[in-house]
């Protein structure tokens, strides 16, 4: 099971909006994902795998975090679910 952060610079409405999506993507595809909810802030005690953020922040984070993924539409669950199966085949060496 992979951990996952779901944040956004404030970490109010569209990260939560953000979470709650991510969770219907892993929940449809059965993806080995656990999500936590949180803001900036809480990178600095996350020992995870994933940060699921909006495409801009995660520019920023790629060398900070282990796997930055970015979401340009938090409403495209395709584009989502693209993007969480390419960490799952890096992950898995694939």
């Amino acid at each position: 099971m992979y951990k996952a952060l779901v944040c956004c610079r404030a970490g109010m409405g569209s990260s939560m909006l953000l979470k709650i999506k991510a969770d219907q993507v892993i929940s449809e595809n059965k993806f080995p994902i656990q999500t936590e909810h949180g803001n900036l802030d809480s990178l600095m005690g996350f020992n995870g795998d994933l940060v699921i953020t909006m495409e801009d922040l995660s520019v920023e984070l790629k060398d900070k975090v282990p796997y930055a993924l970015g979401i340009r539409n938090i409403m495209d669950k395709e584009e989502m679910k693209s993007k969480m199966e390419e960490f799952l085949a890096a992950k898995e060496g694939k």
